[in-house]
């Protein structure tokens, strides 16, 4: 009887084995990255939602939304100033056809989001540089938006966070662009001569105009791990004094030894740390001599 019980070996013949496939294996993209940094080549989800490289602690550049999700307390968030009208004040060639392009690409009205919100239920002005646009360079609008948040920062009585990332002024508005150093700067004073607290974060890139003005002129400024900080170019700085930079020249651990930072604070702290700042401004004596 185990003779027919016995499992027979039948051949099957596939109907399709003569067709060729039309369509080849779909690879998702933007499943890898390479960290700028230490040049290795990353799994997305091995970098996380901070976006932070596991192997040198490098921080990727984010949008201006995802810095605000890492940042303060969820739906706290209040848009200010989101409708500025954009111009074209030296006629440069196309320049609004870019904008509307690059506000479809991004969702930002500018290179900057400014509102305010709460960290750990800490109220605060906050500013956000976002490089996605046009590489956060700092136009008339720019301009306008940040020096409007130390307005109203002050006259709600507000600290002021500010993340930085830019490449500088803003070459289609000219001279208007270099103007606004002056203007933000001067709402900084303001801000400042009532007592109250303004924090820099410095986000790779900062450069340019943006570096010679208001991104070194708050009270406590913070930098992420391996951030760009300078002002002019490392070539050009070469080719003008003819030697030599070192190899992390403009980066913020050599900032942080030359004194021109208070602090580097990897992404997975930042929030806790910029809390603590603000409760302890928040305390009685703080601005008292």
């Amino acid at each position: 009887m185990g003779l027919f019980n016995k499992k027979k070996n039948y051949i099957r013949i596939n109907p399709n084995r003569d067709s060729v496939p039309t369509t080849k294996p779909a690879v998702p993209d933007d499943m890898w990255a390479k960290c700028p940094n230490c040049k290795r080549t990353l799994y997305k989800k091995e970098i996380g939602a901070e976006k932070v490289c596991p192997h040198c602690g490098y921080s990727f550049r984010i949008s201006a939304w995802e810095r605000l999700a890492l940042t303060i307390d969820e739906k706290s968030f209040t848009d200010w100033d989101n409708q500025l009208e954009q111009n074209n004040p030296i006629d440069f060639p196309e320049y609004l056809t870019k904008i509307e392009e690059t506000k479809e690409k991004t969702g930002l009205d500018e290179a900057v989001l400014t509102g305010k919100a709460t960290i750990n239920d800490q109220a605060v002005a906050i500013g956000v540089m976002d490089a996605n646009f046009i590489m956060g360079s700092m136009g008339t609008v720019v301009g306008e938006k940040i020096t409007r948040l130390f307005e109203k920062a002050l006259n709600e009585s507000l600290p002021v966070v500010l993340f930085t990332a830019s490449g500088g002024a803003r070459m289609q508005e000219g001279i208007f662009s270099l103007m606004q150093m002056a203007k933000i700067s001067a709402a900084v004073k303001r801000h400042s001569n009532a007592g109250l607290l303004y924090i820099t974060v410095l986000t790779d890139p900062t450069t340019g105009g943006v570096t010679a003005s208001f991104a070194m002129e708050g009270d406590i400024i913070l930098a992420e791990p391996q951030t760009l900080v300078g002002f002019a170019g490392r070539r050009v700085i070469e080719q003008t004094i003819r030697q030599q930079l070192p190899d992390d020249f403009q980066k913020a651990e050599f900032l942080l030894q030359h004194g021109f930072i208070d602090q580097i604070v990897p992404r997975m702290v930042l929030r806790d740390r910029l809390s603590q700042l603000l409760a302890f401004h928040q305390q009685k004596g703080w601005c008292e001599e």
